[in-house]
């Protein structure tokens, strides 16, 4: 069964206030009650007691005393009895004089110089009274004693007006609570509301709705998560829509790609086998099969290259590697690339110089990051740099070509990501992974790689390895 919050709401603050004025009501009138007993009580024997010590200074014969006693008395309507040592009443104030009916235990107790008392009573007297009796003794032995009573009327008047009071107060909490409740519970039932319709426009993909927030209690608070939760969502479902659509150009690119060289390699091999290539073009056909072939043989592998990095199946054979022994070699595998588009490669780095790393991956790094310098870079200078720091080695890769924004900075880490729309015949990067490939393989090295670029300035490169 649906119950709304509204209705639960009200339900537990009236079960609290009627629960918890109740305790109060029963533990008020207990204390009232008790205290009224007590006071009459202690009044009673108060009385009784100067009945007594009056009684024995003339010893116990003056009724003058008595008379006067029980006129005094009769204004706070006590009325008192004496009675001897065998329970039986030797003076009353009263018209009808009472039986006294004491058990065993209390007789023996009142023997014994005890004070009696009794805080209601109904059977040993016609009307609901407080009685005290109080021992006399003469010479040390016991004589009697005096009995005093009160209706105990008036006490339960106070109390009967105590619970009324109770009760109004009650009822003024209980019409205060329905306001309060109704008013919270209205508030709270439209935040919820709110959270429940946002939440159902999320499930329908609207990332954009957003909540108002309070953080006065756990529902602002929600709402505060509620609203990070979608941003992330809105901020994952754009990395999903901009990773999708690089996944559709990288198969459109694949597919150019592998048609380009297919087309090339079925009409080489058409034509040689129709005798349609003449003896003096066979060697350049048969040429650029190889080429078109070693093309697609790239892009198969640049795939499983990055598969393998990302999965861990690479296994890094580190070797401490002369530095300037390295960059030197790529300078010249990359000086002719580079002399085609004018630039030129310079090399700064000590002899001294060493890296630990993979001397393979180390290469196919630092030759994909400076084939794109090369691709981005016309008429200018490429830099290759290294150098030692205390807990590593820093190689830095710098161009002066056409930079990059710093937005476009944050993308070029992305599989399929490419700069420009352009193909080259860069080995590692003309499909778009080279960059992803150059990260992981720098991960999978313990160390670290950064990107400064201005935009029509230049890019910089840096990489760092940590030693042994």
């Amino acid at each position: 069964m649906k119950i709304k919050y509204f209705y639960q709401q009200l339900a537990s603050h009236f079960s609290i206030i009627i629960i918890a004025f109740l305790i109060l009501s029963l533990l008020f009138s207990h204390f009232v009650e008790q205290f009224v007993y007590d006071n009459k009580t202690e009044e009673l024997a108060s009385y009784g007691q100067s009945i007594l010590r009056d009684i024995e200074q003339v010893q116990g014969s003056s009724r003058d005393i008595l008379k006067s006693y029980g006129h005094v008395l009769e204004e706070r309507d006590i009325q008192y009895s004496l009675f001897n040592e065998k329970s039986a009443i030797i003076y009353s104030t009263e018209l009808k004089t009472p039986l006294i009916e004491l058990n065993e235990e209390e007789w023996r107790a009142l023997q014994g110089g005890k004070t009696i008392t009794v805080k209601q009573e109904f059977k040993r007297f016609e009307q609901a009274v407080t009685f005290v009796l109080l021992p006399y003794f003469h010479r040390n032995q016991f004589v009697g004693g005096v009995l005093l009573t009160s209706p105990i009327k008036g006490s339960r008047e106070v109390i009967s007006q105590m619970n009324s009071y109770l009760i109004y107060t009650t009822f003024i909490a209980l019409a205060i609570a329905l306001v309060m409740s109704g008013l919270l519970s209205t508030i709270n039932g439209r935040r919820i509301k709110r959270l429940q319709s946002a939440t159902a426009n999320v499930s329908q993909g609207d990332y954009s709705v957003r909540i108002p927030t309070a953080g006065v209690d756990e529902i602002g608070e929600l709402a505060g998560d509620f609203n990070r939760m979608v941003e992330k969502l809105k901020t994952s479902a754009e990395e999903i829509e901009n990773l999708e659509n690089r996944r559709r150009q990288f198969m459109a690119d694949v597919s150019h790609e592998l048609r380009t060289p297919l087309t090339t390699i079925r009409g080489i091999i058409e034509g040689l086998h129709n005798d349609m290539i003449s003896e003096s073009e066979k060697e350049r056909g048969l040429q650029l099969a190889s080429s078109e072939t070693m093309r697609l043989i790239r892009l198969v592998n640049e795939n499983l290259d990055y598969e393998k990095i990302r999965s861990n199946q690479v296994t890094l054979l580190k070797q401490e590697i002369q530095l300037g022994e390295l960059l030197e070699i790529i300078q010249e595998q990359l000086e002719e690339a580079a002399a085609e588009r004018g630039d030129q490669i310079t090399v700064e780095v000590s002899q001294e110089v060493s890296v630990f790393a993979d001397y393979d991956r180390l290469t196919q790094v630092l030759i994909n990051i400076a084939k794109n310098s090369i691709q981005f870079t016309e008429n200018g200078t490429i830099w290759l740099r290294g150098y030692a720091q205390e807990d590593g080695t820093v190689i830095e890769i710098e161009d002066t070509g056409i930079g990059m924004d710093p937005e476009e900075i944050e993308k070029i880490w992305s599989r399929f990501y490419k700069a420009i729309d352009s193909r080259t015949t860069n080995p590692y990067g003309e499909f778009g992974l080279g960059l992803s490939i150059v990260k992981q393989l720098v991960t999978l090295h313990g160390g670290t790689i950064a990107v400064e670029s201005v935009k029509g300035e230049g890019t910089k490169f840096r990489i760092e390895l940590p030693n042994e």
